[in-house]
């Protein structure tokens, strides 16, 4: 795996950011976000939306590959300020899906992972080794405490992860998300740097 071994502040996360590829085995790797991800993540989107838009508030509103490229500016524009480290998932040399350090709070040392995949990429181990990566690099080189991760109550499969991981089942937040115009209950999971193996 590839990671900045420096102090991490405000003023230097764009320049740790701006060329970082994360290799996580010879068929994974993460790649940080791009405008020349937009035509293949609008794909990844368009052919399952049926999949992913039961829990992803977002999706249908992405139905250009405009969409997309505005989608990855703004959030080239958090990556920039430091609020987000975030990544296109990229299996077999093909782009499957997303995942990002999101909401993140330098002076609390705190982030939460959110996480999407396409269906035929499912069962691989792919979230979970995707995840460890992006783990060992908040807590090692961000220098976070805190970890969450958030899930519909209904979403077992995304729930799966960071029960697999370890992480502290902490209760549910009612009502938290929009989606499909239905307020979605989330769990509510999170990890502290002391307790995490590597």
């Amino acid at each position: 795996m590839f990671y900045v071994s420096i102090p991490v502040s405000y003023l230097c996360l764009k320049a740790i950011f701006s060329c970082m590829t994360i290799a996580i085995d010879n068929n994974l790797e993460l790649q940080l976000t791009n405008q020349l991800q937009a035509k293949a993540l609008f794909f990844a989107i368009a052919g399952n939306r049926g999949h992913l838009s039961a829990f992803l508030p977002w999706v249908s509103q992405m139905q250009t590959i405009s969409d997309f490229r505005n989608y990855i500016s703004s959030s080239e524009v958090l990556i920039a300020e430091g609020k987000e480290v975030s990544f296109a998932i990229s299996y077999d040399e093909k782009i499957v899906g997303r995942i990002g350090l999101h909401h993140l709070n330098m002076m609390n040392k705190n982030g939460s992972i959110g996480y999407w995949l396409i269906k035929e990429a499912e069962g691989k181990g792919i979230i979970t080794k995707c995840c460890k990566a992006l783990i060992s690099y908040g807590f090692n080189e961000l220098q976070l405490q805190r970890i969450e991760i958030k899930a519909a109550v209904n979403n077992v499969r995304s729930q799966a992860i960071p029960v697999k991981l370890n992480f502290t089942r902490e209760g549910v937040l009612r009502q938290a998300e929009l989606v499909n115009n239905e307020f979605l209950d989330l769990v509510l999971y999170s990890l502290l740097r002391s307790e995490w193996k590597g």
